[in-house]
């Protein structure tokens, strides 16, 4: 990925002309993005309307991604262990041990989300003034998919991309985020962090980093913007 080769530094001096006042942002040196959930529409969004049209009960594939969560058919698909034919085996084959019929190929359909414009506004803004990271769980390096235009103008946003297909670990594993922190050349706690999902928030939030759950993005911006000290939409 270009974003990792240049290296932050190389790319462009930081500053924080757009400041809003003080914050905690004396102590912010970079932003690091989750994608799914994040920049894009979740797809757990999309799970659940697999869910309802296979008749399957509500947050299925919550409950299996989070069952066995370091060593599933889901854990090892985004480390990259096993490949996607083994992957659906493996991982209709845990739903059948809890008496569920899941078609794993269906499921895979809804990774891609719907980038949120909000958000990659305030990613391009944040990369006005810091270092940025992007830290992603993937199935498949991006540089070996079929990306479209549209995204892969947001992953150039990035200085530093980390993505568990690559680097064989993935988030929430301590790993993943020490990976990050190195490539930028900083410490944990100068990273505000922002993820969907609170499990993989803790692990981050342990190291020091400040921690963001988006949930509602106008409100995940709202805090961004008071970590950073940067107006961002």
């Amino acid at each position: 990925m270009a974003a990792e080769a240049i290296g932050a530094a190389a790319r462009r001096p930081w500053s924080s002309q757009a400041a809003i006042g003080p914050t905690i942002a004396a102590v912010i040196k970079a932003v690091l993005f989750d994608f799914g959930g994040v920049l894009t529409t979740s797809p757990f969004e999309a799970f659940a309307s697999y869910e309802a049209e296979a008749g399957l009960p509500p947050d299925t594939i919550r409950r299996l991604n989070s069952t066995n969560p370091d060593t599933n058919a889901w854990a090892a698909f985004e480390r990259r262990e096993v490949g996607t034919e083994e992957f659906c085996r493996l991982f209709e084959a845990e739903a059948a041990a809890l008496g569920l019929t899941v078609d794993a190929g269906r499921v895979l359909t809804g990774l891609r989300g719907d980038l949120r414009p909000t958000m990659v506004e305030a990613l391009r803004r944040c990369s006005a003034g810091f270092p940025t990271a992007l830290l992603t769980n993937n199935v498949e390096p991006m540089a070996d998919g079929d990306m479209a235009p549209d995204f892969a103008e947001v992953v150039d946003m990035f200085d530093v991309v980390v993505e568990s297909s690559v680097v064989g670990c993935r988030k929430p594993e301590q790993r993943f985020y020490e990976i990050a922190c190195g490539r930028l050349g900083v410490e944990a706690p100068e990273c505000v962090f922002l993820d969907d999902l609170g499990v993989n928030l803790k692990p981050a939030r342990a190291m020091g980093m400040t921690t963001i759950k988006v949930g509602d993005p106008a409100a995940a911006i709202a805090e961004l913007s008071a970590a950073v000290g940067l107006a961002l939409s």
